[in-house]
């Protein structure tokens, strides 16, 4: 079997909330023991709710978060516990597309500012010139002429600032990058586009990608593995073909009965989950879905919280649920 890139396991990010004098601290459980692998040149997805931790996991995974317990291990080394001074040389090899493109692009800055300034920090170019003709085949590489060089972010449609954006995500060369909705803020005819993009620098350039979203069914294109999460805990993972024709978790099946079908003579029964996603200041007991699933039992979901498990020896179809579909 391949080495996994990326190895999580049992990964919890907590924040401090409140507090003052004379009243304690409570902790907002963003991300509750997960685990998961990313395997090299190949795509997990990340699914679920706004709320439920995706972005705070992404971010937690990269060290710009520091974790509350847990291990992240990165190409076989233990990153969880590294000083930001160690963790240097990794950030040229992990690296983060943003959700919104003109806030995480320095509006004073050029475009040849942008993509020259990570190369000048790692010291990538020997001198100007090698530096100018890496950032032109960055710029053709995600489908921008060099004209763009020294015109600034305002002066750019939101796809080609997303492109701008990715560029500067691969000055580094990296082996491993978090989608964090990269293409949320885009026009609906601009998205396939930055999706074919991704497609295509995955194929030739061997990158291993997180890509979280919202949209099921580009998550479902881009996948070769999808997890689907929920109040900070992952109740299903597996393939995702898989995943999406074998629904396990009654969560995922009301998230997939969401997807809109193009052909209005397919019906499919919508499932509507009652009430809304509980806080994570103070989840519920036992099963965190348990107070909004239909096949929640009394005594049992509400006491005892389930473990990511297969159903079949083998398998690596896991699902966090006492009662699956089989």
């Amino acid at each position: 079997m391949t080495t996994p890139l990326l190895s999580v396991r049992n990964l919890s990010t907590h924040f401090a909330m409140g507090g003052g004098l004379l009243r304690p601290t409570s902790p907002l459980r963003a991300v509750q023991d997960v685990s998961f692998d990313v395997m090299p040149r190949q795509t997990l997805g990340l699914v679920g709710e706004s709320g439920c931790g995706k972005s705070t996991l992404g971010r937690t995974v990269l060290r710009l978060l520091d974790p509350t317990s847990g291990s992240i291990t990165f190409d076989g080394q233990d990153v969880t516990k590294l000083s930001q001074r160690q963790l240097g040389p990794l950030r040229r090899r992990m690296q983060l597309v943003f959700q919104d493109p003109f806030s995480s692009l320095d509006p004073r800055m050029t475009v040849q500012g942008l993509l020259s300034e990570p190369l000048r920090i790692h010291r990538l170019a020997k001198d100007r010139e090698e530096e100018r003709r890496r950032i032109v085949e960055l710029l053709d590489r995600v489908g921008l002429r060099r004209e763009a060089l020294g015109r600034y972010p305002h002066e750019f449609s939101g796809g080609q600032r997303q492109r701008i954006g990715i560029a500067r995500a691969l000055a580094l060369q990296p082996d491993f990058v978090v989608c964090d909705e990269p293409i949320s803020a885009l026009d609906v005819s601009i998205q396939a586009q930055i999706v074919n993009l991704l497609l295509d620098l995955q194929r030739d350039l061997g990158v291993s990608y997180l890509f979280i979203s919202h949209d099921l069914k580009v998550v479902e294109f881009v996948s070769h593995r999808v997890a689907v999460m929920y109040l900070g805990r992952i109740v299903e993972l597996g393939p995702a073909r898989d995943l999406y024709a074998r629904r396990l978790h009654p969560y995922t099946r009301a998230l997939m009965s969401a997807i809109p079908i193009p052909d209005p003579s397919q019906r499919r029964v919508r499932l509507l989950l009652q009430g809304d996603v509980p806080s994570p200041l103070s989840p519920p007991s036992g099963c965190a879905f348990h107070p909004r699933c239909p096949k929640a039992q009394r005594g049992h979901c509400d006491v005892s919280p389930p473990q990511l498990r297969s159903l079949n020896p083998g398998d690596d179809h896991l699902v966090a649920c006492h009662f699956p579909e089989e």
